[in-house]
């Protein structure tokens, strides 16, 4: 794809950048600007970021771990319960600063679409964002939650 054609296919979304550190958050912000996003909202916390989902609506979710008030973790089980969350479907990428084997099977087990190693690049940002958008994964329900189908090796 040209990168016109990955503009065009960004510039539409509502994005939702979610990290407790403000700096963090502006990176993200100036990353995902660069690779043509237009719409992007922030969340500083967990409550925040379930009320910016439920207001605006976003189209993919870019999530820290480790946040106050509710972290990853807990917002993926009250996201991805259909009982309780509007959206289960929502995309989302997960940030993490730990990325070993254990904290991306707990990740992908908690229904994320992607994982992300902190601090990231604008390049693996966008990869992961096509990955979304040109590739995207059924979600499937497993036991009370919604999850992205696991992809086959």
């Amino acid at each position: 794809m040209s990168t016109k054609q990955l503009e065009k296919l960004i510039e539409p979304l509502g994005l939702l950048v979610v990290d407790d550190n403000h700096y963090m958050r502006k990176i993200t912000r100036m990353m995902l600007m660069n690779i043509g996003a237009k719409s992007i909202f922030e969340a500083a916390d967990g409550v925040e970021a379930l009320d910016v989902v439920r207001s605006v609506n976003p189209d993919i979710m870019v999530m820290d771990w480790d946040l106050r008030l509710l972290n990853g973790p807990q917002i993926m089980h009250i996201v991805r319960s259909p009982g309780l969350f509007t959206k289960p479907f929502l995309p989302i990428i997960m940030l993490t600063t730990r990325t070993s084997r254990t904290r991306v099977n707990e990740a992908i087990a908690l229904g994320v679409n992607e994982v992300l190693a902190k601090p990231t690049s604008p390049t693996l940002l966008r990869d992961r964002l096509l990955s979304i958008l040109v590739n995207p994964r059924p979600m499937v329900q497993i036991g009370k939650y919604f999850v992205p189908e696991p992809r086959r090796l």
